[in-house]
């Protein structure tokens, strides 16, 4: 892609070259922002950053006499020949802060429908809880980019925990997961609650590099960690309103 940002603006450049009587350089400087825009788009910062300066140097080179030297005599020439990097180099940040925000747009999408779905297998009772607490496993696991995640039943508390706000706490100090990231000296406990009851926890682990969630990420994880413990807790009522009968394991 590198290549292509410094081929594409010697191209259009050397296209302008037999008008460049009739292309005023404004004009011109102006086609090679839409170079550049189009090497942006791609997301290749450094691409982006070649194509900005190649733009100026071709323009320079063939389009502002003294036409073959990197002198400019005209000084708007000059000034055009500024700002068209400047402007380009402004265009590729305001291009990735797009291309960033779309792909958190989609990663709260995914995060909520995880949340929706859990929702609905609680509410249709139309699956198990060992196949819920898998899935929900799984989505923890793909929300935090965890190195492993696992239920268990009985409680143990590991050395750092995550909590109902979002927060993560550490041998009793609170994390600043933005700056520090999730502990990877111990594992993290994240409880599965309902109704003031725990019915067991998650154990996160995230030891072999540094993540840095954001806030939503948590309190995501934290509710889908609530729907196992809402669809424990309705089995558990079951179980007693059949005064101990055997039941099928299925979220009620």
């Amino acid at each position: 892609m590198v290549i292509v940002a410094v081929v594409a603006p010697l191209a259009l450049c050397g296209l302008l070259v037999p008008l460049r009587g009739v292309v005023a350089t404004t004009n011109a400087a102006l086609l090679l922002v839409l170079v550049v825009v189009g090497v942006a788009a791609t997301g290749q910062r450094v691409a982006g950053i070649v194509a900005a300066l190649a733009g100026a140097v071709w323009f320079d080179l063939l389009l502002t006499p003294p036409y073959g030297t990197l002198a400019i005599a005209d000084p708007d020439d000059i000034e055009t020949a500024v700002l068209l990097t400047v402007v380009g180099l402004a265009v590729i940040e305001i291009a990735l802060w797009g291309r960033r925000q779309q792909a958190r747009s989609s990663a709260r999408e995914g995060y909520l429908a995880g949340v929706v779905t859990a929702a609905r297998i609680v509410a249709s009772g139309d699956t198990t809880l060992p196949e819920l607490i898998e899935r929900v496993t799984q989505q923890i696991t793909d929300i935090l980019d965890l190195d492993a995640c696992r239920f268990e039943p009985a409680l143990s508390p590991a050395g750092a925990h995550l909590d109902r706000d979002g927060t993560v706490s550490w041998n009793g100090h609170q994390v600043d997961v933005r700056r520090d990231g999730l502990p990877t000296m111990d594992e993290i406990d994240l409880l599965a609650e309902h109704g003031g009851q725990t019915f067991g926890h998650f154990v996160l682990t995230a030891a072999t590099r540094v993540r840095r969630p954001e806030l939503e990420q948590l309190l995501v994880v934290v509710t889908l960690a609530e729907q196992v413990g809402a669809a424990i807790a309705a089995n558990t009522a079951t179980a007693i309103t059949r005064h101990g009968a055997p039941v099928d394991g299925r979220v009620t």
